[in-house]
């Protein structure tokens, strides 16, 4: 199924631009890769989405630490690194 779309004056320069440089061979091979661009943001975004609800869930639930124990835990490891160098 064809779509038409107005990108405004800005952007179809811009897609002009990197067929005319050669980037892409064609107007529709830009916005192919702009769409698979939004659709791997979008995945890492519900990735982002579902650990923030998970470390929320895991805070209501009780299942923390207290923040001394955890900078304590990763002073010393990051003390170790640099002595390890």
């Amino acid at each position: 199924m064809a779509i038409s779309a107005d990108l405004g004056t800005r952007l179809e320069d811009i897609v002009n631009q990197l067929v005319e440089t050669g980037r892409y061979n064609s107007k529709s091979e830009v916005l192919r890769e702009g769409v698979r661009l939004v659709e791997e943001r979008e995945k890492r975004l519900a990735a982002l989405d579902a650990a923030l609800a998970k470390g929320l869930s895991d805070a209501d639930a009780g299942r923390v630490k207290a923040v001394d124990e955890v900078f304590d835990r990763l002073e010393a490891k990051y003390k170790a690194m640099a002595a390890k160098k």
